[in-house]
């Protein structure tokens, strides 16, 4: 897929509308982890210094179509004013004659912060009136929110109907280093998956099988294929509504010749919290009353074994709670045994990216995604109604 993009545009003076996804885990009133905002930055910083007029838009968690005070965007601007090393004038609002008035006062080369577009009920319903009012004061549109690529909203659609519209630098990259994955990774390919639920990784198992060579799984959505498998899980979360459909899928696999790699041990607990009495056991033989919360070192030292040799491998979802100190070992020792290894890695942004950004490892990484939802999505094949208004003809 190839993008309309800002490389050759002429922006000096002119007004533009620029879509990130600001969307950061808060501490209090401060950003606790800032890589969804360095990543736009690159884009901005073009923008502003061949004297574009900016208006950054971008959403903050999940306030349902009203005010949050919560989930203002002061933080964010805060933190974003300290990364461009210049103050960022945040607005309390996003459409209307505020907006429309900052953004005549702005001069070539600044920018200015608009409140949280999901405030409103009409950005997540793509309403055209929203998008038209959301589009009106500027000249162009620019989308660097590859995270919201697979949400049809106002601001990432809906404006495109108004405005001229072209990918940032960031959209760019993923759509980039995402589709080579599909078109010709370097074998062997694998995915390693985990993450809490097996029916949210369900997708990605099923559409990416064709893909690649292999799965490597871990976290809470392997305790749906060992019950699937037959095994005692104990109290593990699992989806047992799943399991005959996991049976069908490792069937395939096996048709196949590719390897769905399962836990050989896990790290148990009889509850989820930093105090709990934790042990390792066989993946197989969870006591009943406890529950696998972590991928145990013999899984941990096999799957590192795998990642050694191959070729690409793409990381979706922590091996267990890594919140908790007891059951963080899993995700630690796979990003320690990626980072080592010689093929490309990818992780799949959300929790995952947060995971390997606290563990100072993210620029060891061959890509980080921002998407999260998003890059599953790409990589799935599926629908992403923000890409299509951006093509390049």
């Amino acid at each position: 897929m190839q993008l309309r993009a800002i490389r050759g545009l002429k922006v000096e003076g002119r007004r533009v509308l620029f879509r990130a996804d600001l969307n950061v885990p808060l501490d209090g009133q401060r950003v606790a982890e800032d890589g969804r905002i360095r990543a736009v930055l690159p884009t901005l910083q073009w923008l502003l210094d061949r004297g574009a007029k900016v208006a950054v838009c971008s959403h903050l968690g999940r306030p349902d179509g009203r005010v949050v005070e919560e989930l203002r965007l002061g933080p964010v601007g805060v933190r974003l004013g300290e990364l461009l090393g210049r103050p960022v004038p945040r607005l309390g609002v996003c459409v209307g004659r505020e907006v429309q008035e900052a953004v005549s006062r702005l001069e070539p080369g600044s920018v200015i912060l608009l409140e949280n577009v999901r405030f409103h009920p009409e950005e997540e319903e793509n309403d055209p009136e929203f998008a038209r009012r959301l589009a009106a004061p500027f000249d162009l549109f620019v989308n660097d929110a590859f995270a919201t690529a697979h949400r049809a909203h106002a601001s990432t659609v809906g404006v495109t109907r108004y405005l001229p519209s072209y990918a940032g630098f960031l959209m760019e990259r993923e759509v980039e280093v995402l589709g080579g994955l599909l078109e010709n990774p370097r074998r062997p390919f694998y995915v390693l998956v985990g993450g809490k639920k097996a029916k949210d990784k369900l997708g990605v198992l099923t559409d990416l099988l064709p893909h690649v060579d292999g799965f490597l799984v871990g976290g809470g959505v392997a305790f749906t294929f060992l019950l699937a498998r037959g095994d005692s899980i104990g109290r593990s979360v699992a989806d047992a509504d799943l399991v005959d459909t996991l049976k069908d899928l490792m069937g395939k696999a096996d048709a196949q010749g590719k390897k769905i790699h399962l836990p050989v041990d896990v790290v148990a607990a009889p509850e989820v919290s930093a105090q709990a009495e934790s042990k390792t056991v066989p993946a197989d033989k969870i006591p009943p009353q406890w529950m696998g919360l972590d991928i145990g070192p013999e899984t941990a030292a096999a799957y590192a074994r795998i990642v050694k040799e191959a070729g690409t491998v793409v990381w979706t979802g922590p091996m267990g709670a890594f919140e908790f100190a007891p059951f963080a070992r899993g995700t630690k020792a796979m990003a320690e045994a990626l980072v080592s290894s010689k093929a490309f890695t990818v992780v799949g942004g959300g929790e995952t990216g947060e995971a390997v950004e606290k563990m100072g490892l993210g620029e060891k990484f061959g890509y980080i995604s921002t998407g999260g939802g998003a890059t599953l999505d790409f990589l799935r094949g599926k629908s992403m109604p923000a890409l299509e208004p951006l093509r390049a003809s």
